[in-house]
């Protein structure tokens, strides 16, 4: 008899925390592995349509770093919907303004969109600084392979 190819349930899953401090990292392949993380590809009952990704603390976004030009040759642009609404910063600058928004945005645009996408965001907590609030979930301190 064939063996049958295992389909995890929705609830079947226990999710743990995993924290990683993010100083002196580079951005694109910091987020790549906090993805995969979000996503549950790390765990070997990994189902695409199911959320089995666990939770994910980012520490020090302020400290993240990027090769090359990029700090001041890339930017973001955002637009309101309003005639001339269209805002454009470098990465230097939200980086110094809002570090976290810069994280965020590089994690997020890795993992799915969707219903799926968004319950996988509201697992990530990114903070500027080396301290969070979560010390009674006992995340486990992983180190980047960056």
């Amino acid at each position: 008899m064939p063996r049958q190819t295992y389909h995890a349930k929705p609830g079947e899953i226990e999710a743990s925390w995993h924290l990683f401090d993010a100083d002196g990292k580079i951005l694109g392949r910091f987020a790549t592995q906090i993805a995969t993380i979000l996503m549950g590809k790390h765990r070997p009952e990994y189902t695409p349509h199911v959320l089995s990704g666990d939770f994910v603390i980012v520490l020090n976004a302020s400290k993240i770093v990027m090769t090359g030009n990029k700090l001041d040759d890339k930017t973001l642009r955002r637009y309101s919907g309003y005639p001339s609404g269209q805002k454009v910063e470098t990465y230097r600058r939200i980086l110094q303004r809002d570090p976290t928004r810069l994280v965020k945005q590089a994690i997020v645009r890795m993992i799915p969109t969707g219903r799926l996408g968004r319950d996988m965001e509201s697992r990530l907590k990114i903070y500027a600084g080396d301290k969070h609030p979560h010390q009674a979930q006992k995340p486990v301190v992983l180190e980047a392979t960056c």
